[in-house]
């Protein structure tokens, strides 16, 4: 059971939701030093962070839900300065390797992954806050951070069809069950960018608008990717590009992960003629585990996210296991295990079967549920 409503609004009480400044010394460490010191990052993410869930257990308390956003401050601050730290260890970082740096060429790609896991593993994760935002702002940090990733995309298909479509078929982004990650990897780097565009276009057209029109964020998406692919040229020739790439398809790599294990396997009920039930909290993997919530700011809460997508990282709930499915371990240890298709059926297979009992003891046959068909449980029609 969640234990009762803890105050969130201190320095304190925000601190530990800035652990992502932990990569910026570690990734400059492995540039500085190469070999060994280049996997500090990743064993940080994937290790640290991991073992310290294991030790410091399940934080079930929940926010007050009603506290007022002027007293988050804190809590946004790391969201809200990560774009120039970024920035500025994307850049530094391609300089230096270009101009004063005596990395070999295996050294630079394990040294540009673990930065792929902060610009993906952070720098998305905060991109995916800000773009929830009403803050002008707040939603152009979101798209400058999502252009460093050159997915910019992501915007439109997690806002306009993820949210609206999640744990269905029409969904791109959740994952079947019984889906490997690597089939699910290729089908969504085919199938986003077009149905982002999709949706885009459909908004544009209840507008009285064309495709091509300057409303279409899609160019925004297109001259801000365009100007860092730039500067990475310019900042570091040919190789300062490739590197500039290179790290934006870790971000990917390490996103597209997250998001299977998020849904995995669970599907909302299908009501016939083309609709769903609502989005509830059992729709999405819940993880309570303490530092891995910190790392990715409550991203794990990941079912009362969906639930109330308005809700800002510090006020999200936590949910038991009679509310919601709850993931064995937190996000770094369950991407790493989802990149091993055999493995992860063992593990979550069981799993969402024991959710298909618990919450939808009248469906007997989950085989429709599948990509490209129309679900039809009993008694739907």
């Amino acid at each position: 059971m969640t234990t009762a409503v803890r105050p969130i609004s201190s320095l304190a009480a925000a601190l530990p939701f800035w652990l992502s400044l932990g990569f910026v010394p570690l990734i400059w460490i492995g540039a500085w030093g190469g070999g060994f010191w280049l996997l500090l990052a990743p064993l940080y993410a994937f290790g640290l962070i991991s073992l310290m869930d294991a030790i410091g257990g399940l934080n079930l308390a929940n926010p007050d839900t009603g506290t007022p956003v002027e007293q988050l401050l804190w809590y946004r601050l790391i969201t809200l300065i990560w774009f120039p730290i970024q920035t500025a260890m994307i850049f530094g970082l391609i300089w230096y390797v270009t101009h004063r740096g005596d990395l070999v060429w295996h050294e630079l790609l394990v040294l540009f992954y673990g930065l792929g896991m902060a610009t993906g593993g952070i720098g998305i994760v905060y991109a995916h806050e800000l773009m929830h935002q009403k803050s002008p702002s707040e939603r152009w940090l979101g798209d400058l951070l999502m252009a460093q990733a050159l997915y910019s995309h992501f915007r439109s298909e997690h806002l306009r069809v993820h949210h609206l479509w999640v744990a269905t078929p029409r969904d791109p982004v959740s994952a079947r069950y019984n889906e490997g990650f690597w089939s699910f990897f290729v089908r969504v780097l085919r199938d986003c960018p077009r149905s982002a565009w999709r949706a885009e276009v459909a908004m544009l057209k209840r507008a009285g608008k064309g495709p091509f029109d300057p409303a279409n964020p899609f160019w925004r998406y297109a001259g801000l990717q365009a100007g860092f692919l730039i500067l990475a040229f310019v900042v570091g020739g040919w190789l300062g590009l490739a590197l500039f790439v290179y790290q934006a398809m870790a971000a990917i790599f390490l996103l597209e992960l997250t998001n299977y294990v998020e849904h995995y396997g669970l599907t909302r009920k299908y009501l016939g003629e083309g609709r769903y039930e609502h989005v509830q909290p059992r729709h999405s993997w819940n993880a309570a585990h303490k530092a891995s919530n910190w790392l990715l700011i409550n991203l794990q809460r990941h079912s009362d996210h969906h639930y109330k997508p308005d809700r800002r990282f510090p006020l999200l709930r936590t949910y038991t296991a009679e509310e919601a499915p709850q993931l064995p371990a937190g996000y770094p240890a369950m991407i790493f295990v989802a990149a091993f298709p055999p493995w992860w059926r063992r593990m979550m297979n069981p799993r969402v079967r024991a959710w298909r009992k618990q919450f939808y003891p009248d469906i007997d046959d989950w085989s429709a549920y599948k990509a490209g068909t129309n679900p039809m449980p009993r008694g739907a029609i």
